[in-house]
């Protein structure tokens, strides 16, 4: 699969054209990355790029508010929150003498591509304005104010959209910019409020932005382990004050010592009045008789370092953004740009807007089946996860005495491989899910190891409680993959653990642990049995899935690495040759150089010459001498050659500067397994392991006993049999055949390499 739309090599034809980039509405972080990769793309191009400041009133302006940007104005930019050139709500550009203004302001510069990055609100008058444009121009011709031929040279505005909103409101695309970077301080504001109201067995009630859209308060209550959640697609039902309190109750009496309640700003109940955070304060203080607390959070949300994420996906946007203005005609529709899955799409502007400003109306019709149906199939997904893993039903059963039940399905879960964050987060879900729908969960401790040794315990409800915030592995994970000799082994344990399913959360060993006992079950009846495997491992190596459990994570922790590394070399001019984990694998080392603002990465997938060496670093020295840089990054997969290791570069580096420049090494090490697991990797891990039971109970319903695994493509999460996922993988580097990421390695040389 080829993740990029448009080729760079397509862009040649864009030489000598002139665009221009604008940030409009409510700033998100991400803008900076993908205003840098917009200008980037357009200097890679021969194009000109021009920044109009301060959103549509910096257009209407002209003189300074419209500037030409070179490739060292977006230089840093990258780990900045906000925007950089600013923006602005305009008033003035709702009147037809402000656009009039601004049309003639971009035609005296020759501008007539433009790519805007805002809201909805900004995107609509996008294509007012690229609608209005003929007649705009038309009238300017007639006031004397252009000359005649600028009909002939600018007949049209052609023109791409792309969303920053924190509030991932906009309806068709599954991730807009900005809204991960702000599911990042939720959760930290969420796991801090938890730890000090555990210590004071107190409700808290945190509130998160979003008017008319719930994605942050139900994404953050998921990613929290929260009690209750209140969000605008779904108001509660009349009398929703004594469910709450009733179901705060119930997690008392099952031992949980804090209780979390998050609100959406625009939540609002039955008959369309706002519920506030204070109300719910005096509802709990009243029915519980508690002393509950308030956060909110506010606009801590929009602030500060961009995730990872916010990143690569945003330079990946920018890039498409950009390739589009420049080598469209101009007779489609301006597009706006998103994601499906992990691949970008293009939508129709005017639809994806009109969807998205007809939720409030349905909210207020009472009609939301429908507003969830225009949210995805993803959120309906997770606002039935939820309900499940908050279930009080679950949880009053678990402490309610009962009988001995033979009957009741018993479900082994277990790790394997090595560590990834997340981990834990799926334990609890699985177990809590498996709980909620009346299965009994049985842990299995240090994975093949523990299995073959019998080494088994029954996992409850409350004996979870905390894990999803948890890093690292509770129940234990080795990277041991069984042989044949231990299956026998493990059949025993199977049977002797009366465990009519197991669910593997895992890496490479994982795989190849479940492929051997399916190759050889037919010799063993106790294997006979659904055998789920959900991919977790940091280097993203497995089969049938674009991510894995724990790869954002680590991906965060060597872009917070990198940011560091340049705050370092601030001083004086530094190469740095910075190294990250994945074996044989390269996701983590080109998903952060293009992250972290690199000009290079080594990848084992593409190799690495003696040849190509010599060209970087003759680039290298020339690009000190010319283009005045203190800074050059490398980023190196720790498997890219058995040769050229991270020390033997900085010392070629070291031998090539001639003083211009010293190098650093950073080997990133094992801090990229550690940590608490990121928002996206919780959340994916309550999505996988739920389609992992899911599979299980359809194939006891079937009288299955498949092996499969579970994973995401562009379509959402996808169940494979493992005996198809395992034919195709390089075994002898132990990856996928194929790797959708790996296209994205030319954006490296068209945002990172300088060329003017």
């Amino acid at each position: 699969m080829r993740p990029l739309l448009i080729p760079p090599e397509q862009l040649k034809a864009a030489a000598g054209r002139r665009m221009a980039v604008m940030t409009s509405g409510g700033d998100a972080q991400g803008m900076n990355a993908a205003l840098r990769a917009v200008v980037r793309t357009a200097i890679s191009a021969g194009a000109e790029a021009y920044a109009i400041h301060e959103g549509y009133q910096g257009m209407i302006d002209g003189g300074e508010g419209i500037s030409r940007l070179r490739w060292d104005s977006v230089a840093g930019i990258l780990n900045r929150g906000g925007t950089v050139i600013g923006t602005f709500r305009s008033a003035d550009f709702r009147e037809r003498w402000g656009r009039l203004k601004a049309c003639r302001n971009l035609v005296e510069r020759g501008i007539d591509r433009l790519v805007v990055i805002g809201g909805d609100g900004s995107l609509s008058g996008l294509d007012a304005f690229a609608r209005e444009w003929p007649d705009l121009l038309d009238e300017l011709v007639r006031l004397g104010q252009v000359p005649p031929e600028a009909l002939r040279r600018h007949p049209r505005l052609v023109f791409a959209g792309l969303v920053g909103s924190i509030d991932n409101d906009l309806c068709g695309t599954d991730q807009t910019i900005g809204a991960d970077s702000a599911l990042h301080r939720i959760q930290d504001a969420v796991d801090a409020v938890a730890s000090t109201a555990a210590s004071h067995q107190r409700t808290f009630v945190v509130e998160v932005m979003g008017r008319h859209c719930g994605y942050l308060a139900l994404m953050a209550a998921i990613s929290g382990g929260c009690d209750y959640v209140l969000i605008p697609e779904r108001p509660p039902a009349p009398d929703w004050e004594q469910a709450m309190c009733d179901q705060l109750r119930r997690g008392r009496a099952a031992g949980r010592k804090d209780s979390i309640v998050i609100l959406a700003e625009g939540a609002i109940d039955r008959a369309g009045n706002p519920i506030t955070s204070e109300y719910i304060r005096q509802t709990i203080d009243e029915g519980l008789g508690e002393d509950a607390r308030v956060t909110i959070l506010g606009h801590v949300q929009r602030g500060g370092t961009p995730s990872a994420y916010d990143r690569w996906a945003s330079t990946w946007l920018g890039y498409s953004a950009a390739a589009h203005v420049l080598t469209a005609d101009g007779d489609e529709p301006g597009p706006v740009f998103g994601f499906h899955g992990y691949q970008v799409i293009k939508l129709p502007l005017v639809e994806a807007v009109a969807d998205t400003r007809r939720v409030p109306a349905l909210i207020r019709a009472g009609d939301y089946e429908a507003v969830l149906k225009l949210r995805g199939s993803e959120f309906e997904d997770a606002l039935r996860f939820f309900d499940e893993l908050s279930s009080p039903e679950a949880q009053a059963r678990e402490t309610a005495p009962r009988a001995a039940d033979e009957s009741r399905r018993r479900v082994g879960l277990m790790h394997s491989g090595g560590l990834a964050p997340g981990m834990n987060t799926a334990a609890k879900a699985l177990v809590r899910l498996g709980i909620a729908r009346g299965l009994d969960m049985v842990g299995i401790e240090n994975g093949f190891a523990g299995l073959i040794a019998g080494h088994t315990r029954p996992l409850s409800w409350r004996g979870v409680d905390g894990w999803n915030q948890e890093g690292g592995a509770t129940l234990g994970t080795r990277r041991l993959s069984p042989r044949v000799e231990d299956l026998y082994a493990i059949g025993r344990a199977v049977e002797q653990a009366r465990l009519d399913a197991l669910v593997i959360i895992g890496g490479w060993s994982a795989y190849e642990g479940a492929a051997l006992m399916l190759a050889e079950r037919d010799r063993y009846p106790s294997l006979r049995l659904p055998v789920v495997c959900v991919p977790a491992t940091i280097d993203n190596n497995l089969p049938a899935t674009q991510v894995a459990i724990g790869a954002d994570t680590a991906l965060n922790v060597v872009v917070d690495v990198i940011d560091k590394i340049k705050m370092s070399a601030t001083a004086s001019s530094r190469a740095f040759v910075a190294e990250t984990m994945g074996r044989d694998c390269g996701y983590l080392a080109l998903m952060g150089a293009l992250a972290g603002g690199a000009e290079q990465v080594y990848l084992n997938e593409t190799g690495v010459t003696l040849a190509q060496i010599q060209r970087d670093l003759a680039w290298i020295n020339q690009s000190f001498d010319e283009a005045d840089r203190d800074f050059f990054l490398l980023v190196r997969n720790e498997n890219a050659n058995a040769n050229y290791t991270s020390a033997v570069l900085a010392h070629l580096l070291d031998e090539a500067s001639q003083g211009r420049y010293d190098t650093r090494t950073m080997v990133i090490g094992h801090i990229q397994q550690g940590g608490t697991p990121t928002p996206a990797d919780r959340i994916l891990a309550t999505e996988l392991t739920e389609f992992a039971l899911r599979t299980v109970t359809e194939d006891w319903d079937q009288g299955g006993c498949g092996y499969r695994c579970v994973g995401v493509d562009t379509e959402g999460i996808i169940v494979t049999d493992l005996a198809d996922a395992w034919k195709s993988v390089d075994r002898s580097h132990q990856r996928p055949s194929q790797q959708w990421w790996l296209g994205l390695a030319e954006l490296i040389g068209v945002v990172g390499r300088q060329v003017d």
